[in-house]
């Protein structure tokens, strides 16, 4: 994957990638506040993620090998829609020397392939209210913000 004179490598992430996917949800904002420091409970949820068919967790390096982005693809199966599968994009993170690059559009187009390949017919995902950037983003991509979202923390 090619952006602006720089090459990126998107590949399914291994256990070794962790540290670096972490590293990306910290590096914004919300995500600095938000996730922890102990490895574990990240290498138990890859673990889990990892031998799930429906789930692929990615992380994309640039030429030097250096983590610059991640997100994570579920597909899911089901009746509406007509039967329709679902691709959901999740944890989706470019790191912030990259960010306005052309690589966020470029891995969500890679990501939308990804979709195509498997029969998804809808792609759909969430953001947090407070990432107005993401947003904005979103929508110059195509998307758009049809639903309103719940969480309830368990």
């Amino acid at each position: 994957m090619g952006t602006e004179g720089a090459d990126y490598t998107v590949a399914r992430a291994t256990r070794e990638d962790v540290a670096d996917i972490v590293a990306l949800l910290h590096d914004d904002e919300i995500g600095a506040g938000r996730e922890g420091v102990d490895l574990a409970p990240y290498l138990a949820a890859f673990d889990e993620v990892d031998v799930d068919p429906q789930q692929l967790l990615a992380i994309v390096r640039d030429e030097g090998g250096a983590a610059a982005g991640t997100l994570q693809l579920t597909f899911i199966p089901g009746l509406s829609r007509g039967g329709a599968k679902r691709l959901v994009v999740e944890g989706v993170r470019v790191h912030s020397s990259t960010r306005g690059s052309g690589l966020g559009a470029a891995l969500m187009e890679w990501a939308q392939e990804q979709g195509r390949s498997r029969g998804a017919t809808l792609v759909q995902l969430t953001s947090d209210k407070r990432r107005t950037d993401a947003h904005r983003f979103y929508e110059r991509l195509g998307y758009e913000a049809t639903h309103e979202g719940f969480k309830l923390d368990l």
